[in-house]
């Protein structure tokens, strides 16, 4: 009699994957919420705060498009992240995967192809708009192609990583829509996605926001989109690829054990 073997984690992952990207995208509110209110909230802010800076040919309105960009795959990432996974504990769906062959692990890489896909269709939405609306510039460079593949592969995983361990802080759904919101709305300021230039900002809440991912995911945005020329408009006066792939990398890696601790399959036990 011969016995059939389950699925690997990576394998069973990729279904889970599959389901998680059904299930997200039979919610048509859902879908128009996640991908409208980052393009809405970037044509608002940069008509709002368009206008020249200290390099003629990049508009502080370019500055806030190329960020935004960033800030959008965080959102899809951390928030969404924090936020459906509370859904499922709360709801008793974690609970009964469970008692399923899926593993935490196959769990995780499921939700990471979620935000893979749901990320990649919001920031080509983001960067047709910045194209259109602020005549943001695609890249001409091979190398900035691949600049723009590593920081949005570090970026989302490191974000989704985190996404995961901020659920298990608060035990309700709403506690982690609040907390989620919250951390994610002040580091946007902090990180200058809605200052620009991010000189304009103390220094000491750059230096505060530098320890997180969000400010490193726009800077390395802002490198891919905009001429070499408005280096000169970040904190260090350079881009920094190497310190963005550093902070990135670390948090991937930080993000992993903290997600390790802190996940539940319920909010009875840890």
């Amino acid at each position: 009699m011969t016995t059939l073997a389950l699925p690997g984690t990576f394998s069973l992952g990729l279904l889970r994957g599959g389901a998680e990207l059904r299930q997200f995208f039979r919610n048509k509110e859902q879908v128009i919420f996640t991908f409208s209110l980052p393009a809405i909230l970037m044509i608002l802010l940069g008509s709002i705060l368009d206008g020249p800076t200290v390099q003629a040919s990049v508009s502080s309105g370019q500055l806030l498009a190329a960020g935004m960009i960033g800030a959008g795959i965080v959102s899809t990432s951390f928030n969404s992240m924090g936020i459906g996974l509370a859904a499922d504990r709360e709801t008793g769906a974690l609970k009964r995967l469970r008692g399923t062959p899926m593993s935490a692990g196959s769990y995780f890489i499921g939700k990471m192809v979620l935000v893979a896909v749901t990320s990649a269709a919001q920031s080509v939405l983001m960067i047709a708009v910045a194209v259109l609306m602020f005549k943001l510039h695609l890249p001409a460079d091979p190398a900035q192609w691949l600049t723009l593949l590593w920081v949005f592969a570090l970026g989302i995983v490191s974000c989704t990583l985190l996404g995961i361990v901020i659920s298990s802080a608060v035990r309700s759904t709403n506690g982690v829509v609040a907390l989620v919101n919250l951390v994610y709305l002040v580091l946007q300021f902090m990180s200058g996605v809605f200052v620009t230039p991010i000189t304009h900002l103390p220094k000491v809440m750059v230096y505060v926001a530098s320890v997180f991912p969000l400010k490193w995911v726009c800077q390395g945005f802002r490198s891919v989109f905009l001429p070499s020329e408005a280096a000169v408009q970040e904190m260090a006066g350079t881009w920094e690829l190497p310190m963005v792939a550093l902070v990135l990398g670390a948090w991937c890696v930080v993000g992993l054990l903290l997600a390790k601790l802190t996940f539940r399959w319920t909010n009875e036990s840890r």
